[in-house]
């Protein structure tokens, strides 16, 4: 990571909810394909209706992305962050907004590569699934599969804080508080999206998708921050920090 210059580096962060409200809210074909799927996993006195909705937003083949936000910094007197999110009910529309950002910053800067938290297992393999799923085509830039272990180009920093250790496992949160990076504290949290996004009426869940949004840009700036703190680079001033809608 020490050679990699803060400027190169795109920290992004996804938040993702069940694609159907509740287990009785899909066909029978779904229902079943989703008790495969967890039978083995599924906590003792717990149905698989019951776990749908704890677990069914972080499987690609039952969620969907409901918000995609991209952090990068630039160097004036000090570093600066600039963050965009993409969200809201459709998802190939935050899909390919998300993608285009991604093209044209690389028609600037060809050096760049991919930063985040555990986004190595789960964000980015998420995305690809997801584009697939949409009938969209994976763009070079996240065709890992047909990459050398070398080529592939990511700085995650769940994996940079195992150091070899396959059998720990740190939160976001938990990270920053140990490096003493500032966690801004939100109204909610990663456990709530799927709730807030599903139990609302329309008018709600516009401004529920919002608060996810911003929910989703204090995370990738607290990504951002621990990088640095990596680095030993001085932390991010929340002036520093600037969301672009």
């Amino acid at each position: 990571m020490q050679q990699i210059r803060p400027e190169n580096l795109i920290v992004i962060d996804i938040e993702t909810a069940s694609a159907f409200p509740s287990f009785d809210a899909m066909n029978d074909d779904w229902k079943q394909l989703w008790e495969e799927k967890v039978n083995r996993v599924v906590p003792e006195g717990i149905t698989p209706a019951e776990f749908y909705p704890v677990r069914a937003g972080v499987m690609a083949e039952f969620a969907k992305i409901i918000c995609i936000s991209i952090g990068y910094f630039n160097k004036e007197t000090t570093l600066h962050m600039r963050i965009k999110s993409f969200y809201g009910d459709d998802e190939k529309k935050i899909l390919q907004e998300f993608l285009n950002t991604i093209a044209k910053i690389e028609s600037i800067n060809n050096k760049w590569c991919f930063a985040g938290h555990n986004i190595k297992e789960f964000d980015i393999p998420f995305i690809c699934r997801r584009l697939l799923i949409n009938n969209m085509p994976i763009p070079h830039f996240l065709d890992f599969q047909n990459m050398k272990p070398w080529e592939t180009n990511i700085v995650d920093t769940f994996q940079y804080w195992r150091f070899g250790d396959y059998k720990n496992f740190t939160s976001l949160k938990l990270l920053a508080v140990a490096m003493g990076v500032p966690s801004s504290k939100d109204d909610i949290d990663g456990s709530m999206v799927g709730d807030l996004y599903w139990n609302a009426t329309a008018e709600e869940r516009e401004k529920n998708l919002k608060r996810i949004a911003v929910y989703c840009q204090k995370d990738v700036v607290t990504t951002g921050n621990i990088i640095l703190r990596f680095k030993n680079i001085p932390l991010l001033h929340p002036d520093d920090v600037t969301i672009v809608e």
